[in-house]
């Protein structure tokens, strides 16, 4: 598997998760792109790793979903990174970065051997306040219907796109 560094100084943070489903589908996501760490913090009864749907949801990325940590807290999870990046559905919040500039920033951080979380909240109520805050920057998918978010393993994906692709750069390919 072609793994750019920054992918491999990343992990994808799922704070909260309700369903199975978005935890299988978001490791699916999260290794199509290279990402092969995940972590949970305080997911629901149903959606933990060795649930049957999250594994039927991850196709192929068993392997992700066998190595995920699961924390308590949202600090305990980040204690194992240097930066981590808050995703937000939220307008008006000042350093909003694109997943695409958020990626260029984490390629700077993963070449000086640098860990990464990227961090993703609860299907219904996203991120809260205080759990934006524990994080240095901030991330905002934009969107064009006025709609108040999207699919937590949908986000997954875009964001997990950008960072290949960017990281990708490094190698002087695109593809």
């Amino acid at each position: 598997m072609l793994r750019p560094p920054l992918c491999e100084a990343t992990e994808f943070v799922l704070v909260k998760p309700h369903y199975p489903e978005n935890v299988g589908a978001a490791a699916r996501a999260a290794k199509t792109m290279g990402i092969t760490r995940l972590c949970l913090v305080s997911p629901s009864r149903l959606a933990t790793p060795d649930s049957e749907m999250a594994f039927k949801m991850a196709v192929r990325a068993w392997d992700v979903l066998e190595q995920t940590r699961i924390c308590e807290t949202l600090g305990e999870a980040l204690r194992a990174h240097d930066v981590s990046f808050a995703t937000t559905a939220r307008r008006g919040q000042k350093g909003l970065h694109t997943p695409r500039e958020a990626a260029r920033i984490a390629r700077e951080i993963a070449a000086e051997a640098r860990r990464v979380a990227v961090v993703f909240g609860n299907e219904k109520t996203g991120l809260s306040a205080t759990e934006v805050d524990l994080c240095e920057r901030r991330i905002r998918i934009p969107m064009a219907a006025d709609q108040p978010s999207i699919n937590l393993a949908q986000a997954c994906q875009l964001v997990a796109y950008e960072w290949f692709v960017t990281g990708m750069e490094t190698f002087g390919a695109s593809s």
